[in-house]
This record gives structure tokens, C-alpha cells and sequence, in this order.
């Protein structure tokens, strides 16, 4: 991989930065070679990733290397793109938005500060991931859980700062951010919250603090680097009981929004609630060649063949309910007196008692089976994700499924979809699969997610997350009052990073320094 140096720095003084970055981390911590480089790029890039290519990445292990970093990218105007882990699949991973950037990789940063079983948090560094955490609770005997995503080997302060979800009560993982430890572009560190006292003692367990509320401003944004955060896990129940659902027909996704809206907003159902189609299971347990090899999207009758073998609906549903086991069997009786009328087979139920292994609970345990849908398509397999949210509203989902289906297919693409439930909305997740080394079918996927972004903006439906390449169709779809709210963000952006030296672009916020030019 040739080197692409960060715009307007001139090699002589990129090597220099470089020497002085190896005094604050150590060199075998500066990683400069190609295959350095290389490592750092996006696996599964929309096509072949050159728009998005590091030039170096640097490695810091404590706050104050953080802050010395940023001071020497300051000075010789090096621009930064900080990750956690860089596992978040789909979206970029470790790549940054701008070209010859460097990567400010805090993957050594995993400590875990504090576990607090009693009020139910734990403080972490942003290299802690999901395993690291569920392996300290279990062997220390700590009665806590966390909220995991499908997906879970990254950081769960990298997937708390991108609105990541899990799928437990405590699943909208943003929201569970309690205090946050940030060092801002300037080099210098901030508490937020409670956290601004020197002597705090309630900094994890009040989220406001006294005056603005900055956790979420740090939120996918570019105003600073979080190196701790604390993060509220949920006190293990009494009990679950796990649910599937299998709902036959497409056009069921409609009623089945309705009845689970009421269970969500009542709190009967607690946890982000996923309705995903059949092609969740064909992905992850085969692959495209084993059921069709023709041209376009998999046919129905294909589809068909898939929720036979696989002894599902066109849509399944998996619901946890978690607490006292008297209150979650009259939680079950209700969901079952919704939906078992509409439904060939009816709900299956499975009790989990505490003192139980934890891997029989539905909820809590970390895994990595999801990565198996990259290998559908074959070749240097690929994804990328749609997911705007919505209103809950079973009829606005119908249209919106019958709409995004007729597009998969005539871009000749297999149509994956879900929706995820919150307590007042929807997120329709459709998850574009691809073969990074077939040219044209990139160009197709590209395509087809602008066309997306265009439908769903039309509609009034916004996304909540996205990948680089597409930061800036979805940034320019919020264009309220001639997009406002972007000149807010830039505003503050130029405040605190007057020399554009952090994660330019992100999110579509681009410092002044390179606005003009932005890509």
C-alpha cells in the first residue's frame, strides 16, 4: 500500500511528527509500513477502500500519551482519526473518513477501572471489549450484565459512542453512558457531568450533572477523545423467559410492529426487539451457492425452500423477558394472547432460572456468530448497512418493506432486512451483501444505498449510523432551516479544534480547514 500523506503536510514534516509521536508511545507503537497501513484499511469497504486510507497509526496506552499525541498532531497540523477498537463492522472499522490521516488507535487502552455492584456500573477504558468485560463478571462472581450486540467483539465504549445496540432492558447502549473522561483537541482533559468535581462521588450514577449535558456531544462526533467512561449494567434477574416467534407471511411484519409498539411503550417488552427476515439464518449458517447461482436476488421460491429447511417464518422474533418470574409469566401470557392468533405454529417459551448458566438466559453473552454473513456472496465478502429510523407504526413498516424489496431486487441484490424496536421507534436495518472484488456489483450497492437514503429522506425518516463512504449523503439529508444544526456542529468544531486535527469529516463535520475541499 503507497503511502498517502495527510493533505498539505509535506513528507519532511509528516516524518518528523511521526519521530515525535514514537518519543510519547515508543516506535514498535508507531505503525508506519505498508502492512501497518494495510491493516488499518476497511475489510469490507464498499469496493476496493483507497478513499479511506491511513497513512500511520499510533498507539497511546494512558491519557496523559493521548494528550501528548494530540499536542505533536497540533503542531505539525497531523490529522487524527481515534478508534476504540475499531470493530465496528460494516461502517468503516478503523479506516478514516479522510485520506492520510492518522489513526489513534486506543486499542491498548483496557483497563477496567471499576466494577460497582452495588449501584450497578462499571468504569472502562476504550479498549475494553465485550468478552473482556463478560469474563471479568463471571470469574469475579459479579451479578451484572451487560447489553451485547449481535456482533460482539468490539468495545463497548467504541459501540456506546456510535449508538450501538444490545438486547437487554438496558439495550440502548448511548443512554447507558454515565460520566465520561474526554481529552479535547487542545490536549487538555475534561470530566463531564459529576465528574467536573474534583472529589465526585456520584459521577457514575447521576448522568447531568450541573449545566450542559456534554456526554452525548460526544456522541459521533469529532470534539474529543474519550478515554473512560463509565457505563450502567443491568442487575441479573430473578428469571427469563425467551420467546420465538415465527411469522409466515411478508405482509405480517405489519400487525406484528403494532402489537410489539403497545408491549415496548407499556414496558411489558424491555428490550431493543428485533424481527428479522429468513435470510438471517441462510446467511449465517450456508452460503448463496448452496441454494441458487442464477442471476438477481434469490427468486421466492428459493425463500421458500430456505424457511423450510430452516423451520422458520419469513420474519422470527426473539423477545426476552427479564425480572421476578411471576411478573414475566403474566408478561408472557399477554404476548401470547396477541400474536397466537395470527400465527400456523405458536410461540415457543423457554424458562431460565438464576444460578443457571448464563448461555441459557437468551440475553448477556457475547458472541461472534454474525460475522458468518460476510461469506454469503463469496470472494473478499463485504456489508454495509440502511437503517433509518422510523415511527412504530406497523403500516408505515409494511410500505417501507415492500419498497426497499422491489429496490434489492432490482439492483440484484438479496434482500435482508429487520427491524429493531425502541420504545417510541423503529430502526429498519437493510443489510447490502457484497463481493468486494466484483466491481460491478459495488457500484450496484453504492447506488443502491443512495437511492435509499434518497427514499427514506423523502419520507421524513432519517439514519441513526452509517458508514464513511456515506457520511455525507446522510449528513446533507438533515437540512432543516437550510441545515442549521450543521453549522452549530461546525461552530463548535472550529471552537475546539481550530486546527482540524481531529477525525475530519465525521459525521460530515469538517473543521474550516478543510472545508472548502472536503471530499
Amino acid at each position: 500500500m503507497d503511502l498517502v500523506l495527510p493533505p498539505n503536510v509535506p513528507r519532511s514534516v509528516f516524518d518528523r511528527a511521526l519521530r515525535d509521536f514514537e518519543r510519547v508511545v515508543g516506535p514498535e507503537w508507531v505503525l508506519a509500513t505498508d502492512e501497518d497501513r494495510t491493516t488499518y484499511m476497511d475489510a469490507y469497504a464498499v469496493g476496493d477502500g483507497t478513499d479511506h486510507v491511513p497513512s500511520a497509526a499510533v498507539a497511546p496506552k494512558s491519557v496523559e500519551e493521548v494528550q501528548a499525541v494530540l499536542r505533536i498532531a497540533n503542531e505539525h497540523k497531523i490529522p487524527l482519526w481515534p478508534v476504540s477498537r475499531g470493530k465496528n463492522l460494516g461502517y468503516g472499522e478503523a479506516a478514516p473518513l479522510l485520506s492520510g490521516s492518522v489513526v489513534l488507535d486506543l486499542g491498548r487502552m483496557k483497563r477496567i477501572l471499576e466494577v460497582n455492584e452495588k449501584t450497578g456500573y462499571a468504569v472502562v477504558e476504550p479498549g475494553v471489549g465485550f468478552f473482556d468485560l463478560f469474563d471479568y463478571l463471571r470469574d469475579n462472581k459479579i451479578p451484572l450484565w451487560m447489553s451485547v450486540p449481535g456482533n460482539a467483539w468490539g468495545s463497548l465504549i467504541g459501540n456506546a459512542l456510535d449508538r450501538g445496540l444490545g438486547y437487554t432492558p438496558y439495550g440502548e447502549n448511548t443512554a447507558k453512558l454515565c460520566g465520561l473522561e474526554v481529552v479535547l483537541p487542545s490536549g487538555e482533559v475534561v470530566r463531564t457531568g459529576m465528574g467536573a468535581m474534583a472529589n465526585s462521588k456520584t459521577w457514575h450514577n447521576y448522568q447531568f450533572g450541573f449545566g450542559p449535558h456534554w456526554d452525548q456531544l460526544f456522541v459521533q462526533s469529532n470534539f474529543g477523545v474519550v478515554t473512560q467512561a463509565g457505563i450502567w449494567l443491568m442487575p441479573e434477574p430473578e428469571a427469563t423467559i425467551h420467546v420465538q416467534i415465527d411469522l409466515p407471511e411478508p405482509d405480517d411484519i405489519g400487525w406484528f410492529i403494532d402489537a410489539m409498539a403497545r408491549f415496548r411503550l407499556r414496558g411489558i417488552v424491555e428490550h431493543p426487539l428485533v424481527v428479522g427476515s429468513f435470510l438471517r439464518y441462510a446467511t449465517v449458517f450456508s452460503r448463496r451457492e448452496d441454494w441458487y447461482t442464477g442471476p438477481g436476488a434469490i427468486p421466492d421460491e428459493v425463500a421458500k425452500k430456505m424457511i423450510a429447511h430452516y423451520k422458520t417464518g419469513w420474519w422470527s422474533s426473539a423477545i426476552t423477558l427479564f425480572g421476578h418470574p411471576d411478573v414475566i409469566k403474566v408478561h408472557a401470557r399477554l404476548i401470547r394472547e396477541a400474536v397466537a392468533p395470527h400465527l400456523k405454529q405458536p410461540p415457543r417459551f423457554d424458562t431460565w432460572h438464576r444460578g443457571e448458566p448464563i448461555e441459557k438466559s437468551g440475553a448477556g453473552v457475547p458472541g461472534l456468530l454474525s460475522l458468518q454473513t460476510t461469506n454469503w456472496r463469496g470472494g473478499r465478502g463485504g456489508h454495509v448497512g440502511f437503517s433509518p429510523v422510523m415511527p412504530p407504526d406497523g403500516k408505515l413498516a409494511l410500505a417501507q418493506f415492500r419498497r426497499n424489496k422491489a429496490r434489492f431486487e432490482a439492483a440484484g441484490f438479496d434482500f435482508y432486512t429487520s427491524f429493531t424496536m425502541g420504545q417510541r421507534h423503529i430502526n429498519n436495518i437493510n443489510l447490502i451483501i457484497y463481493d468486494r472484488d466484483d466491481n460491478a456489483m459495488t457500484d450496484s450497492a453504492k447506488k443502491l444505498f443512495r437511492a435509499m437514503v434518497a427514499d427514506a429522506a423523502k419520507d421524513g425518516y432519517g439514519e441513526y449510523r452509517t458508514h464513511l463512504t456515506f457520511m455525507r449523503d446522510v449528513a446533507d439529508t438533515f437540512d432543516f432551516n437550510n441545515h442549521s444544526l450543521m453549522r452549530l456542529n461546525e461552530t463548535v468544531k472550529d471552537a475546539l479544534d481550530p486546527n482540524g486535527i481531529l477525525a475530519p469529516g465525521k459525521n460530515g463535520i469538517w473543521p474550516k480547514s478543510y472545508r472548502e475541499g472536503r471530499p
